[in-house]
């Protein structure tokens, strides 16, 4: 079911399909993502989107032992190297998926539920700027699975990529934000260091979600998580 648009917190017009994206293979939610909302011991659940091999999500997870994180890859091989990392070190806060990230949200993230979602230098989409992450329907969508007073942290070295993220974020999607630069001691990625070792500007927006906001997903679940 979704909102009348008339309701809605933002100004996108063009709506995302959900239905229209198939279960990803080897499909399972995990149990943290299953546990009641009214739990008042659960675990803080954490999203990060494009994990790569790990890096930030480890530290993350190592350091934040009441909050659950899950920490999704699409590349292979970066993942198999994520997931050998994520063995070793026995995290038990730390789930490691292996899909693409927009069907596996889909699918497996109810409303409201998630606290903090992390966008570590996504691909910059410089030829296409409709698949950068703000400007795209599924955006709307991700709002939705976020909870009231939760925050969206995007980082990236490409100016331009910013200018147009804090642009969407202010106009389109009418979130408060902070926009600052990455301290150039700054390890939370191989990319970011990479980026500051060669004096690069890096930036990060944090992007928070309004008491009362409202998308055409609030109420819209897939069947495999209405339980």
């Amino acid at each position: 079911m979704t909102s009348p648009v008339n309701i809605l917190s933002h100004r996108k017009q063009r709506a995302f399909r959900p239905e229209k994206l198939s279960v990803p293979r080897n499909f399972y939610v995990p149990d943290a993502i299953k546990v009641s909302a009214t739990d008042k011991n659960k675990r803080s659940l954490i999203l990060e989107i494009g994990a790569g091999k790990g890096k930030h999500a480890l530290s993350f997870a190592d350091q934040n032992p009441n909050q659950q994180l899950i920490a999704i890859e699409r590349t292979r091989n970066k993942f198999e190297a994520f997931t050998k990392l994520a063995i070793k070190q026995r995290l038990n806060n730390l789930i490691p998926i292996h899909a693409d990230a927009l069907a596996w949200i889909v699918h497996a993230v109810a409303p409201n539920s998630v606290a903090k979602i992390y966008i570590l230098y996504p691909n910059p989409e410089q030829h296409n700027h409709n698949q950068q992450w703000l400007n795209m329907p599924f955006f709307e969508f991700l709002l939705s699975r976020l909870q009231e007073g939760g925050e969206i942290i995007l980082a990236t070295n490409i100016e331009a990529y910013m200018d147009n993220a804090e642009q969407e974020a202010k106009e389109t999607w009418c979130l408060p934000i902070s926009r600052h630069l990455v301290s150039m001691h700054s390890q939370r990625t191989h990319f970011e260091i990479k980026y500051l070792a060669r004096q690069e500007i890096c930036w990060q927006l944090n992007m928070y979600k309004p008491e009362g906001y409202r998308t055409r997903f609030d109420t819209w679940q897939m069947e495999e998580i209405k339980e």
